[in-house]
């Protein structure tokens, strides 16, 4: 395992299975668990003490409304944090996305964005982190990249071919 990935409610993990299919695609194993740094503190201690055994190397932490499970973890590690915010309660998201973005100075924890795509860009920054160590999953990410990149440039000729109203017809049908 590489990397840890905790949740604070069984709702989140249809959000979180998106950054799980990214690890997968890149090869990295991860662990997964639902814990709440507020109903569960003791078992907030039990996941860190068993991914520090596992060989964890990137936590993230994915929690709605106060969001706190990501800076107490990160409080109680150096291992390095990302938070993902999940959007519940009456600011859908940005009450959690303020709460992991504002750590005190010494206690750092990185933020990407609300739902599914911040899990599938915890799970990629996850990646990059790793790829420092690691020197196939470099590859891996550049591979990601280029494959990015050509897919804008496919949507764009399709775009350029078909134009407006038939490439948004077209694209409905298939989402």
């Amino acid at each position: 395992m590489k990397v840890a990935i905790v949740v604070g409610s069984e709702n989140d993990l249809e959000i979180l299975n998106e950054a799980c299919e990214t690890l997968e695609k890149f090869g990295v194993g991860y662990y997964i668990s639902i814990t709440s740094a507020h109903r569960t503190p003791e078992k907030v201690k039990h996941f860190l003490e068993k991914a520090e055994k596992e060989g964890c190397e990137v936590i993230i932490a994915a929690a709605g409304m106060s969001a706190h499970l990501a800076g107490v973890m990160a409080a109680h590690t150096i291992k390095p944090v990302i938070a993902v915010p999940i959007a519940t309660g009456a600011l859908n998201g940005v009450d959690a996305l303020y709460s992991m973005s504002q750590m005190p100075g010494g206690i750092p924890v990185a933020t990407v964005t609300i739902g599914k795509a911040g899990a599938k860009n915890a799970a990629i920054l996850s990646v990059q982190i790793l790829a420092l160590k690691y020197p196939e999953l470099k590859e891996k990410l550049n591979r990601y990249k280029i494959e990015l990149a050509e897919n804008i440039v496919k949507k764009d000729n399709e775009l350029q071919e078909k134009g407006i109203k038939k490439f948004l017809e077209d694209n409905k049908k298939t989402k």
